[in-house]
């Protein structure tokens, strides 16, 4: 199979043996490609290295026992697919238990009721003692009364407050039980299997990200400044029924290798 680059609108179909111009990184666009490296070559008879474009080695942010791994080698996955979740059992009851008590309301309102009775209280206090009915002191005390009240209401406020934070903290924890998949690609191996421990900073799985895919292509010299970032190219991969993939060039090396010949 062949891979043809159009370069200025002329085709590139130097076939005689050249010096080499170098390595020059190509952007392809898969169009549901499933191959995950293979060589092709220019109709200019060079040959050129298909690899993903990213591969990543997942891992967990906490340690634990692995409790399912839904994909396996070669499935498909798509960004924020679930792909492997740890024991969680513990860090779910911290979650129910916080949200019992960021719901929790009676304290709440109990103070508020409170504060309401004793606002009332003060103001009827406050008119009778204008008539003489009552001394001051009755007055200073449905005062304090009334600023008890309030600071009651504060602290129930304060309190459901930090039981909402309590809540967060717990339900972050919780997520960081779930592992799920960064990118849109698949799966190229899998390290561990439930009921193994997962462990901080040690790999559990890697994905592959295989669209668009990275080519490179070693160019003859004869091609220097005619090959530039932004042409666009065709990618024939090898192999019986491979789809021909739409392909851009990103990156042309021009530094030169003297004694190979090569840039790069």
């Amino acid at each position: 199979m062949d891979m043809l680059s159009e370069c200025e609108g002329v085709r590139l179909r130097h076939r005689r043996k050249l010096k080499w111009l170098g390595v020059v990184s190509i952007l392809a666009v898969t169009a549901g490609s499933h191959a995950l490296a293979a060589p092709a070559v220019w109709a200019t008879g060079m040959a050129c290295v298909i690899t993903p474009y990213d591969e990543i080695s997942i891992g967990t942010p906490v340690e634990g026992l692995i409790q399912t791994v839904p994909v396996d080698r070669g499935d498909w996955v798509t960004k924020g697919q679930v792909i492997l979740t740890l024991e969680s059992s513990f860090e779910e009851a911290t979650v129910a238990l916080a949200k019992a008590k960021a719901e929790a309301e009676a304290a709440l309102k109990s103070s508020q009721l409170k504060m309401g009775f004793t606002s009332r209280k003060l103001e009827r206090a406050q008119e009778l003692f204008k008539t003489n009915s009552i001394a001051q002191h009755e007055v200073d005390e449905a005062q304090t009364e009334k600023g008890v009240a309030e600071t009651a209401y504060r602290e129930a406020s304060e309190h459901k407050r930090q039981a909402e934070l309590e809540l967060n903290r717990a339900t972050a924890a919780l997520q960081l039980r779930t592992i799920r998949s960064p990118i849109n690609g698949v799966v190229v191996d899998r390290l561990l299997s439930p009921g193994e421990l997962a462990r901080q900073q040690t790999p559990v799985m890697k994905l592959a990200q295989l669209n668009p895919l990275r080519v490179e292509v070693f160019a003859p010299l004869a091609l220097l400044g005619k090959l530039k970032p932004g042409m666009r190219a065709e990618v024939r991969p090898e192999g019986k029924g491979q789809p021909a993939l739409q392909a851009k060039i990103v990156v042309v090396n021009k530094v030169v290798d003297s004694a190979s010949g090569t840039l790069g």
